[in-house]
Formats: structure tokens, sequence, C-alpha cells
């Protein structure tokens, strides 16, 4: 069957067309392997290659049912015009992998990065859902700046146990919490775990995959109304055929990720956080995707933008509904509407559709003022989060109040210190703990490099005999993270980490803590004679890798206070063609 090669009328001559446009012998090697598949001549002739990079792995439960929503991008893409191929990319699972999904963020950022790089694409598709697959694709497209479009596979659906939601995560804890205290049972515990994920998709709590969702949303990175349709709902899969259809035409316009993620989008973000009482990861996620694009975001952004936003989204683990609830009520435009009627928006920021977000937002209406509350009902009227520096922390550690016990954000305690995780798995469920609920919880070696990765274990459990007591809650600080669908009073990410010689490294059993969240400040209460005598004691531990990523990652890991991405992948490196070896 010959045909002739006639490429189609484009504004520009498209990327991809360097390995299929035209009838030179690298131009048939590349076509003619292709078509192996049964691709018909056409589909080379000069319409866009659209990649759907998706994170879909049977060992990222979240990501289970990304598939099928790959089908439906593909069918919006092909109206369009566009040819789409599915590209399977690097995936992290939070529930799965050892000793961190963390660890591995940068990997797969930058596995996206070089096979958008590498291969025929003029266009990608973000196909992602897990806590870690929504930044890392983030950071791989900010890196490349070519066309790119976030789909995420929704949250799933609400968890019931007798009568009571169930939200992922945010249960999990309470119920293990409760089941130490002597107030439920191991039995009733596994009856629940039926209840928690009962239908594919992620957390439906306000967890670090719907923050991230609702990050790329407010970013302006995906179509307006995509972070909260549960996963099996109809409507998601006509989100991914929409946004199929819409990178076709992103990709004539030539709208890339540095054109809709400015440095007014990522303080719409910061907003949005505060607003939905999102996770502390995305402070992480949001700083290394900034430093991908080339935007100078830092913690004073964070503190600054998030100071005076109130928490209007009544959602676990800081309120009692779900994300499905959330979805039913209107959804994130609705939260971006409030904030632009708050003077908090930068309306005029552009999005993926080809809008302001403004425009966007402007006609939406709240369906439940139960679940995205009034102003003047909101959960907390400061919930963005909060950014604390002092001796403790010298370039900052971040707390989220919303989740937080409000007698405990000022508070001073004493220290009950543990070295590194193990050390406090060994010694807190012990009676002999000298502890009491007036006391700080302290872990150290938790951080980018020192767990390697840095951990969620930043949300301690407390001790058995604290519980006892009928206590739910204590002051806790540590280098790691903690999940997003976690609760507490949690100090985190205190940098710089222990690892690196912080002086979180030197803090020892029975010193005084003083933490003032409303005045932004941590202290260790020490003269600044004996802490920098400390710090001169310290030495670095012996036990450094030599070899593999591990090596890699401890060798080049920022700190937290900078987004934690590898030193020699922040800034945007571009997609060129390269050259071509046949």
């Amino acid at each position: 069957m010959s045909m002739s090669f006639k490429p189609a009328q484009w504004p520009r001559r498209l990327r991809s067309q360097e390995w299929f446009g035209g009838t030179g012998r690298d131009q048939i090697y590349h076509r003619g392997w292709m078509k192996n598949q049964g691709f018909p001549h056409d589909m080379f002739d000069g319409r866009p290659v659209i990649g759907i990079l998706n994170t879909w792995s049977e060992l990222t439960p979240c990501n289970a049912h990304l598939r099928d929503l790959a089908e439906r991008v593909k069918n919006g893409i092909y109206e369009a015009g566009g040819f789409p191929v599915e590209v399977p990319v690097f995936s992290a699972a939070e529930s799965s992998f050892r000793p961190t999904a963390m660890m591995f963020r940068n990997l797969a950022a930058l596995a996206v990065e070089e096979a958008m790089r590498g291969q025929p694409m003029d266009g990608a598709v973000l196909l992602v859902g897990c806590d870690k697959t929504t930044p890392s694709l983030l950071m791989g497209a900010a890196s490349t700046d070519m066309p790119s479009i976030v789909v995420t596979g929704g949250p799933m659906l609400n968890g019931y146990f007798r009568g009571e939601r169930v939200g992922s995560g945010t249960h999990l804890w309470k119920f293990s919490e409760a089941v130490k205290a002597g107030e439920m049972t191991a039995e009733d515990f596994l009856e629940a775990e039926a209840s928690m994920s009962r239908s594919p998709g992620s957390c439906n709590t306000m967890g670090t995959a719907s923050s991230m969702a609702s990050m790329s949303e407010a970013l302006g990175m995906a179509l307006s109304g995509n972070a909260t349709i549960p996963a099996v709902d109809s409507r998601r899969r006509v989100m991914a055929q929409l946004s199929g259809r819409r990178i076709v035409q992103m990709v004539k316009d030539d709208l890339k990720p540095s054109d809709v993620m400015t440095k007014n989008a990522f303080e719409n973000a910061i907003r949005t956080n505060g607003a939905i009482g999102g996770s502390t990861n995305a402070v992480i996620h949001l700083l290394a995707i900034a430093g991908r694009v080339g935007i100078d975001l830092s913690l004073d952004d964070w503190d600054r933008c998030g100071r005076d936003v109130a928490t209007i989204v009544n959602l676990m683990p800081s309120g009692k509904y779900l994300m499905e609830e959330f979805f039913y009520a209107g959804g994130l435009p609705v939260v971006l509407k409030r904030l632009g009627e708050a003077g908090l928006l930068h309306k005029d920021a552009l999005t993926v559709s080809g809008e302001t977000m403004w425009d966007q937002v402007k006609d939406v209406v709240n369906h439940n003022e139960d679940v995205i509350l009034p102003v003047e009902k909101a959960l907390t009227q400061q919930g963005g989060i909060a950014v604390l520096k002092g001796n403790l922390a010298p370039k900052g550690a971040v707390i989220k109040p919303s989740a937080a016990s409000p007698h405990l954000l000022q508070h001073r305690g004493r220290a009950v210190v543990f070295e590194d995780i193990d050390d406090y798995k060994a010694r807190i469920n012990d009676d002999a703990l000298d502890v009491d609920e007036t006391c700080i919880l302290v872990l150290k070696n938790c951080g980018p490099k020192g767990y390697p990765g840095m951990a969620e274990v930043g949300n301690m459990g407390l001790p058995p005999k604290i519980l006892k007591k009928g206590i739910t809650d204590m002051v806790r600080i540590s280098d790691a993270r903690m999940s997003g669908t976690a609760y507490g009073t949690v100090i985190l990410h205190t940098s710089p980490e222990a690892a690196t010689g912080g002086p979180l490294a030197v803090v020892r059993n029975g010193d005084m803590i003083e933490i003032d969240v409303p005045g932004r400040h941590i202290r260790l209460d020490i003269s600044d004679e004996e802490l920098a005598a400390r710090l001169a004691q310290w030495s670095e531990p012996a036990d450094r890798p030599t070899s593999g990523y591990e090596w890699l990652h401890q060798t080049h890991v920022q700190g937290a206070d900078t987004g934690a991405d590898l030193d020699f992948l922040r800034g945007c490196r571009g997609a060129p063609v390269g050259r071509d070896s046949h």
C-alpha cells in the first residue's frame, strides 16, 4: 500500500518531524519500526505526537486504574488530530516503596525528563495519582518545558465503618492509636481495614495525593475541576478525554509549563493549600517544581502567602468530610473563587485551558456550605503552612496549624530524644520511658540525607502510657515528613537536618524547647556558646553509602528548605532534538 508523504499544516515544524518527517533513510527507519504496531502512514504526516506519560503500576495502588484513563486520553488526542503514544514511566508508590517513596521522587523526575527529551514527543499528558507521581512528572515537564497537561486519577470513594466516615490514612493513625490505648480491639481494626480503600483511586482525605492534585489545578497545569472528581465517577473519564483534546491545541499554540507556572501561579497554589488544609508535603514539592522552572520560591514565600488564609475546606485530617463531598460541593473551583473574592488570587494567571484562572472560576457555585465553609466559620482563620525559625531551625521548619491542637501552638517542654527511627521504635512502647504529656518528642536523622530520603515518620505515635491517660496529642519535632493524611502538633522538615550537622543533631534529653507558632519561632533553650560547643563536637556518620542510587541521592540531595531536589537537576534544560545516531 503506497501513499505519498504530505505533511499536515501546522504553524511550525514539530519536534517529532525530526524523527518521522521526510523520505530519508533515518525517517524511514523511525517510521518503519513504529508501523509494526499497525499505525497508518498518515499518522506520521506532521500531526503532533503526544506522549501519555503513564504512572500506572499494580504496585502503585492509587494509580492501578490509569490504563483505562489513558485510553480516554488517547480518544481525545485522536479527536483533536494528534497522534497519542502511551509511555510507561517510573512510578513510586507511597504505600509500598522502601525505604521511602520520597527517596525516588527525584529519580522518577530525572527518568521522566530524559524520556521526554530523548523521544519524539511534541507534548505530554502527565497521568498521575499517588503522592510522588504528581510532583515528579511536573518536575520532569518543567525541566524540558514541553507543552504538558496534568490528568490525575482522582480520589477513592468514601470509606464507612459502623456508620462512621473512614478517611484513608487519617483513620489508620486514629485506629492504630486507639488499639494501643486499649479503646479498640485488634479484631475491630482488621474489620475496619476493609472499609478504608473500597474503590480505585488515591486517598479520599486531603492527604498529599489530593493536595498535589489541587496544587496542579491551582498552578494552572490541569483543567478546571480536575482535582476532586472521584476515580470511579464517569466525569473522571470525560476529564481525561477533554485533556487529550486540549494538549493538541497547546502544542499548536506552543503553550509551555514556563508560560503557566509563573511566580504568581505558585503564590496562588500556596494560598490554595492553606484554604484546603493541604499537606505539608506540598511545601517540598512546590519548592522543587519552582526550582525546575527557574522561579525563586522560598519558605518565606510560603509563610508570607499562607499566613492570612483561612482553612475553609472541612475535610479530614483537619475537618470531618472527605473528597467525595468536596467534589459534590463544587470542588476546587469554588475555593479559587473564594480566594479571588478575598483578593488572595492572582486572577490573571494563565492556565493550560488558555483562559485565566478567574475566567474559569468566577461563575461557579458552592453547593454545600458545611463542606466549603464561609470564611467566618473557617476551621482556622490562619490555616496556611506556618514556617518557624530559630536556633533549632535556622533555615526553617514547618507546621500545619489546621491539623494541630490549639493549646499546643505555644508551648515549652522537656525534650525526649530519639536518635533515629530505630531508636524510637525500640523505646516508645516502654512504660519506663521518662515522658509525660508536657514533653516534646524529638526525632533525629530522618531528613533527606538521614533516613535516607526523608520518610513520613514525623507524626510519631504517642507512648502508650500517654494514650492511656486519654491524651491524643503532644508536640513532636523532627527533620522528617509526615503523611498528608495525618494530624497533630507536628513540626517537620527542620533544616538543616541532623544528618548534615544541623542544630537538631545536638539536642539532648532534658533540654527545654520553646515553640511559638503565632510568633513563628522555635528555640532550643541553651546559650549560643553551649550550642556552638555541641556543634563543634558533632561528626558525620561513618556509614555513608558508596555506590548505587542511594550514594547519588546522599551525595547530591539538597535540604528540605529548598525542595530536597538533586543539586544537578535544578533549572530548565529544555528539550533539544539532539543528534540522530542512525
